[in-house]
């Protein structure tokens, strides 16, 4: 008994603020994945659109889509403070690159904080694509973790 009550307070504290754990990106039970499954890297993002500059009629219905929603519309909530359209999206796949589009409206708008333009492939990026003066394209983000 007097060992149980010794290696109980030499054991040292948790410690507050320690590293942040990835969250594994799961779609079945541990028992269930294969090694690669159980290491793919999750992470969250923050998507916001603004009215652009002179604009001053609101649309009905901001949304994002993407290879992150499996082309499934998610639509962005109106924030007044902020004078913008947000949405928090969690568990993005990590390591490689998202296409996705803006839709005001139903239309494809382009998002200031992409990461850059892709030439659409398949019929779901090409149904959601934007047209730009080098033909039809799509949002890229590249999703990183560390």
């Amino acid at each position: 008994m007097f060992e149980n009550f010794t290696n109980l307070f030499s054991k040292k504290p948790a410690g507050k603020g320690g590293p942040m754990v990835r969250e594994a990106y799961t779609t079945q039970s541990p028992l269930q994945q294969t090694g690669s499954e159980r290491n793919k890297q999750v992470y969250s993002r923050v998507f916001r659109w603004r009215l652009p500059a002179g604009q001053t009629e609101e649309p009905d219905s901001v949304d994002i889509v993407g290879s992150f929603t499996h082309w499934q519309k998610v639509p962005l909530i109106r924030d007044s403070i902020l004078d913008a359209w947000h949405v928090t999206l969690h568990h993005i796949q990590g390591n490689r690159t998202h296409h996705y589009m803006m839709l005001v409206d139903g239309l494809p708008v382009y998002d200031k904080s992409c990461d850059g333009l892709a030439v659409p492939h398949g019929h779901d990026e090409e149904r959601f694509q934007l047209d730009t003066d080098k033909g039809p394209r799509v949002l890229m983000l590249f999703g990183q973790t560390k």
